[in-house]
């Protein structure tokens, strides 16, 4: 199996009638925010807007967060397919360094992007989602082995690695994405974390 089905593997096959569910109410979801912005998007209100009981709503996403959590995977799985497929340097066909850095930038563009649903996914009661776990957790743990293959990288421990370097792209941008900087910052805010991302990443695996 290639490495990135490991990363982006398929999810089990859900029921038609559930699939109709979610994307109903994703749809709505959408429309309710470029309507009203994601302040006023609530679950009793998606559920009567989509006019489906708020049992389905509450399984479907468990809590408000997960509403938006919901809309950032679908958002998100443009830049996936730019990882699996996509043209070099963030797909196939460049060397894992150039890879990594391009995958923290474009990661970082979507969240700046998609800035208000990101921050409306934090929820106090859960933990910032940002691990080894993740899409991006993993991919950086499989584009690290490839590189410690190709010599680029003398490091033993890679999933630690792995763990602090998906921390150190998604946890301080969720928490920053979190207060109200990201709107009176400098023109370009979104600039200086991805050129700080990249100095990382030349930091663990120097140029040669």
């Amino acid at each position: 199996m290639d490495s990135t089905d490991l990363a982006f593997g398929r999810p089990r096959p859900e029921r038609a009638d559930a699939v109709r569910n979610r994307e109903h109410l994703l749809t709505v979801a959408r429309e309710m925010i470029a309507a009203d912005g994601v302040e006023k998007l609530t679950m009793d209100g998606l559920a009567e807007r989509a006019e489906l009981g708020k049992g389905t709503v509450f399984r479907r996403f468990g809590t408000r967060a997960g509403i938006f959590l919901a809309l950032l995977d679908d958002a998100e799985h443009a830049l996936q397919q730019g990882v699996l497929s996509g043209p070099p340097p963030l797909g196939p066909g460049a060397d894992p360094r150039t890879r990594l850095i391009a995958f923290g930038r474009a990661r970082i563009d979507f969240l700046f992007q998609h800035h208000a649903v990101a921050r409306a996914t934090l929820d106090r009661n859960q933990p910032v989602r940002a691990g080894a776990s993740t899409i991006a957790g993993i991919h950086i743990r499989i584009l690290l082995g490839q590189a410690q293959r190709d010599g680029l990288l003398d490091i033993t421990d890679l999933d630690s690695l792995a763990v602090q370097l998906t921390a150190a792209l998604e946890g301080p941008l969720f928490l920053y994405l979190a207060t109200d900087e990201a709107s009176v910052h400098g023109s370009s805010p979104h600039a200086a974390l991805a050129d700080s991302w990249q100095t990382l990443i030349e930091r663990v695996m120097p140029p040669q």
